[in-house]
C-alpha cells in the first residue's frame, strides 16, 4: 500500500510539472513573438528594482493597511511553501515529516511561524473577498473585469483559504495521533494554532484520525499542484512573473516617449538632403497595430497585469467617463496573445486571422481618450507601461491609416509647413513683442 503511495505520488508531481512546463513553454514563446529590445544595463540597478519592487512590493506601500495585508498572503504563498519541500520529499520517499529529527526544536519553531501565517492568509483572504464581493470597490466592480476575470480573483482567495485550513486540520489530526504514540507519527512538540484545533478531533478513532490527515495531506498537496497549473491561465501568474519584469524595468524616467528612428531620419534628411543614403530601405511599419509589432518587454507586461485597477482609478480620461481603462488595454492585450498562441499551436506558425490588437480588441475610442499623462505607469505595483502600448498603437492610426480628429490634423499640418502648432509662419512669431 505504501508503494501503491508513492508512485502515484511520482505519478502526480510528474504529470502536474509537465503541463505547468508545456504552459510556460507557449507563454515565453509569445513573449518573444514581441520584436527585440535590449534591456541589459545597469545590472545593479536592476537587481535593486527587483528587491524593492517585486520582493519588497515597495509601490503597494502607498496605501500601508493594504500592503501590509497584500505582504501576508505574498510572504504566506512564498514561506509557506517551504513546506512544500518536505511534503513532496515525504512522498516520493514515503516518510513522514521527514524534517522533524534533523532540524530539531527549529522544526518546532518553524511549523508554528507557518501557522501563524496561515492563519493571517486565512483572514486577510476573507478580508479581500468582503472588499470585491460585499463592499464592491469601484475598481473590482468595473466592467473591466466582467465575466472570467472577476471569478478568476474570488477562485484564488478561496483555493488559498481552502489550502491554509487544510494545513491546519493536518497538524491537529498529526497532534493527536502524536499524543497517542502512534509509530508513524514522531513527536515534534506543541503547535498553537493547530493545539487549539485538536480537541476537536480527540474523540475519533485512531483509524479515522489518520484517514483525516492522510486526506488532508492529499488535498493539500493536490491542490498546491492544481494551484501552479491554474496560475499560467490567471492574473495571478504576475506571483512569478513579477520579478522578470521588474528586473526589466525602463531605467529612463517614466515620462520619457521613445522616438522612431526612421521618422527623425527622415525628418533629418529634409532638412538636410546631402545626408539621406541612395539605398535606404523604408521602414516595415510605423508604430503597432498587433501584438507582432510591440517590443517583447510590452508583452511580458501584458502577461505580468495584475488586474488590480490601479492605473486605471488613477486615470483622469478614465475617472471623467471616457471609455479608456488602461487596465482593459493590458488584459485585451493579453487576451489578443493568447488568441496568437492558439492559433500557432493549431497550424504550427502564424495563420492570418484577419484579426489585429487594434481595432479589434483596443479601439479608436480608448486611444483617442489618453492624455498621455503617465499616471498609470507612476500607479502600477509591477512596474508595467500601458502608455507605452497606446502611443505604439496611436502611432499606427496615425501614421499608417492617417486616421486622427480634423484638430489633430491642422496641428500636424502647422507643424510641418510652420514648424510650430500655430497657424502663422516662423518669422512673425515674434510680432506681438512690437505691437
Amino acid at each position: 500500500m505504501q508503494y501503491l503511495q508513492q508512485i502515484l505520488f511520482v505519478a502526480l508531481a510528474a504529470v502536474s510539472i509537465w503541463l505547468f512546463a508545456r504552459k510556460a513553454g507557449q507563454i515565453r514563446r509569445n513573449i518573444f513573438l514581441g520584436k527585440e529590445e535590449s534591456l541589459n544595463d545597469q545590472p545593479a540597478l536592476r537587481w535593486r528594482n527587483l528587491l524593492l519592487l517585486a520582493l519588497g512590493q515597495k509601490k503597494m506601500f502607498s496605501n500601508p493597511l493594504v500592503a501590509i495585508m497584500h505582504f501576508v498572503i505574498y510572504a504566506g504563498f512564498i514561506i509557506i511553501n517551504l513546506e512544500v519541500l518536505e511534503i513532496v520529499l515525504d512522498g516520493i520517499l514515503g516518510k513522514h515529516r521527514l524534517f522533524a529529527a534533523p532540524l530539531g526544536s527549529l522544526y518546532n519553531w518553524l511549523i508554528n511561524a507557518f501557522e501563524f501565517l496561515a492563519v493571517g492568509v486565512i483572514l486577510v483572504c476573507i478580508v479581500f473577498l468582503s472588499r470585491r464581493n460585499i463592499l464592491k470597490l469601484k475598481r473590482f466592480i468595473s466592467k473591466d473585469l466582467n465575466g472570467w476575470p472577476r471569478s478568476d480573483a474570488n477562485y484564488i482567495l478561496i483555493t488559498e483559504i481552502i489550502l491554509m485550513s487544510l494545513f491546519l486540520t493536518m497538524n491537529a489530526t498529526d497532534l493527536v495521533l502524536q499524543a497517542r504514540g502512534d509509530s508513524h507519527y514522531p513527536s515534534t512538540g506543541s503547535f498553537y494554532f493547530s493545539g487549539l484545533l485538536s480537541p476537536l478531533f480527540s474523540g475519533f478513532a485512531d483509524s479515522t484520525l489518520i484517514a483525516i490527515e492522510r486526506i488532508c495531506w492529499w488535498l493539500h498537496i493536490a491542490g498546491i499542484f492544481a494551484f501552479l497549473n491554474y496560475l499560467p491561465y490567471s492574473k495571478h501568474l504576475h506571483i512569478m512573473l513579477a520579478f522578470p519584469n521588474a528586473y526589466y524595468a525602463r531605467l529612463e524616467s517614466s515620462g520619457k516617449m521613445k522616438n522612431m528612428p526612421s521618422v527623425q531620419n527622415e525628418v533629418l534628411y529634409a532638412m538636410q538632403p546631402e545626408l539621406a543614403p541612395t539605398d535606404a530601405a523604408p521602414p516595415a511599419r510605423f508604430g503597432a497595430k498587433d501584438v507582432f509589432d510591440l517590443s517583447w518587454k510590452n508583452l511580458l507586461d501584458a502577461y505580468s497585469c495584475t488586474e488590480c485597477g490601479r492605473c486605471t482609478a488613477a486615470c483622469p480620461a478614465n475617472t471623467t467617463g471616457k471609455l479608456l481603462s488602461p487596465r482593459k488595454i493590458m488584459m485585451a492585450t493579453r487576451d489578443r496573445l493568447e488568441e496568437v498562441g492558439r492559433n500557432i499551436d493549431a497550424n504550427k506558425s502564424f495563420q492570418d486571422d484577419g484579426k489585429s490588437l487594434l481595432h479589434d480588441y483596443i479601439s479608436v475610442e480608448e486611444l483617442r481618450a489618453c492624455t498621455t499623462c503617465n499616471a498609470c505607469v507612476e500607479e502600477c505595483p509591477v512596474s508595467i507601461s500601458p502608455l507605452e502600448i497606446i502611443t505604439e498603437l496611436r502611432r499606427s492610426l496615425i501614421m499608417e491609416e492617417s486616421n486622427a480628429p480634423q484638430e489633430w490634423n491642422g496641428m500636424f499640418s502647422n507643424t510641418e509647413n510652420n514648424f510650430a502648432p500655430w497657424k502663422f509662419s516662423p518669422e512673425e512669431r515674434d510680432q506681438w513683442a512690437t505691437q
